[in-house]
């Protein structure tokens, strides 16, 4: 009888054991180590930040440990919504018996999301922010209805924060490598090293990176590429979505039919500012030109010369102030 009773308990056991294995709960840490590589590829594939999504994550699925997230995998919340096809799950939320959607896998769930975003109308506005502003993104979730606690955003950023997962967005965009080292110096920031001087230089800013690995900086809240040797304003107008006349305008081209750039060369991707809102003035170089100025402060080449009352056509010599504002 004591042998069947222990035999009994052992059995007991090895049937339970398995079942604690599973509800074991995933820490904060271990879902990031889990997710952050599938939140930085979305992140290059569909611009949106992989410190929201991997912050939206957490919060969502508790770390991956709501029975949504365990029984559905999903991770994000999104319900079932008018046009879904795939698989569904039941739960309470603000109603009863809500329908949610159900995915094979994690990864699916992270796509789905990435494509949630980009295809509605009312997150539109949150793709105009720099992809590196968190806080931006998280309120502006926020205010398109992602969520109904008004501490949404709050709590979206405390998570950003607490577990340092603007790292992730570095790495994604190429600033940072994995093991937290600066990469090698890639051949357009030697570019930028060669042309500008360390005031110009300050004002750049990594903000984007295009699906073809192309980095988008920006000077004075404009943004530009760098361009490739032997590139066209038409075929950077196509490349990049842009009326070929706005992109010949953004970059003071006046003959873009002759114009074949060199590699380095600052080209704009949207309309340059009135003013500079970090420099004051510009001390003339030697063969410097108003556009050539004006293109190095993002600022407009008309705006430039009313500011420094000159007209069109005037010689500038070396030594001469500008005022930029």
């Amino acid at each position: 009888m004591r042998f069947s009773s222990m035999k009994k308990l052992l059995l007991a056991f090895i049937v339970v054991f398995p079942l604690f294995a599973v509800a074991q709960r995933i820490t904060p840490e271990e879902y990031i180590q889990t997710y952050k590589d599938v939140a930085m590829r979305e992140m290059r594939e569909h611009k949106i930040p992989a410190s929201i999504t991997l912050a939206q994550g957490l919060l969502e699925s508790g770390a991956g440990n709501s029975a949504l997230a365990r029984e559905a995998k999903n991770h994000f919340g999104i319900k079932c919504h008018k046009g879904w096809t795939g698989k569904t799950y039941y739960m309470d939320d603000d109603e009863k018996d809500e329908c949610f959607r159900k995915y094979k896998n994690a990864e699916e769930s992270f796509r789905d999301h990435s494509e949630f975003l980009c295809t509605r109308s009312r997150y539109a506005s949150l793709f105009d922010l720099k992809i590196t502003d968190y806080k931006g993104w998280a309120r502006g979730l926020k205010a398109a209805g992602y969520a109904t606690n008004p501490r949404y955003a709050q709590l979206l950023i405390d998570r950003i924060e607490l577990y340092d997962l603007t790292k992730y967005d570095k790495i994604a965009l190429g600033l940072m490598t994995d093991d937290n080292q600066l990469p090698e110096i890639a051949e357009e920031d030697e570019l930028i090293e060669l042309a500008y001087s360390p005031t110009i230089r300050s004002s750049f800013e990594l903000v984007d990176m295009t699906k073809d690995k192309r980095f988008i900086y920006e000077n004075n809240g404009v943004r530009f590429v760098f361009a490739k040797e032997g590139e066209t304003p038409e075929g950077m107008a196509k490349e990049f979505g842009i009326k070929y006349n706005k992109f010949c305008e953004y970059n003071c081209l006046r003959h873009p039919d002759e114009v074949v750039f060199h590699s380095g060369d600052v080209v704009y991707l949207a309309r340059l500012k009135n003013k500079n809102w970090k420099a004051k003035k510009h001390i003339v170089e030697q063969g410097e030109t108003i556009r050539d100025i004006a293109l190095q402060y993002a600022v407009k080449p008309e705006k430039l010369l009313k500011k420094n009352n000159l007209k069109k056509g005037a010689k500038l010599h070396k030594g001469q102030k500008l005022w930029l504002r």
